[in-house]
């Protein structure tokens, strides 16, 4: 069987996740906040503090990469870095004063795509969609549970 990218699962998943992060640098650009700081800005978002190895669990990416975009963050004024008091060699991480400001404005964008990228289906072609995503994902997630996000 040849290669084909229309029936690619993996191709078309990653093709449609590069525009979306496009798309989300390009509506994103004015506050300062890049597509690879999304995860850490939904996991925080709350006003709550993570490790940087629950955010990397949570993000399903390894701890250097973790560690490159919170040092990005912190550069850039978003997050904060203090002393976990359980844990002397840990460090706990939240939104800068900064960072919070930028959630309306981060929801709206995320919510502005996701209703452009869903506008041509019906609504029963969205639950399906998000239906088989979930399983899609959670199928790959059993080859690998490590790299599973958490959802507590």
């Amino acid at each position: 069987m040849a290669l084909s990218r229309e029936t690619s699962a993996g191709y078309l998943a990653n093709w449609a996740a590069r525009l979306f992060a496009r798309e989300l640098d390009r509506q994103l650009q004015p506050t300062g906040i890049a597509p690879a700081y999304m995860p850490v800005m939904f996991a925080l978002g709350d006003g709550g503090t993570l490790t940087q190895k629950e955010l990397a669990r949570r993000a399903a990416v390894e701890q250097p990469t973790m560690a490159a975009t919170l040092n990005r963050m912190e550069r850039d004024g978003f997050i904060s870095r203090r002393p976990d008091p359980g844990d002397r060699r840990s460090a706990l991480v939240v939104l800068t004063p900064s960072g919070l400001a930028l959630l309306p404005e981060v929801e709206r964008v995320v919510h502005t795509i996701n209703a452009l990228a869903l506008a041509s289906l019906s609504s029963a072609e969205q639950a399906a969609f998000f239906a088989a995503i979930g399983k899609i994902i959670a199928a790959l997630e059993q080859q690998d549970p490590a790299l599973a996000p958490s959802t507590a």
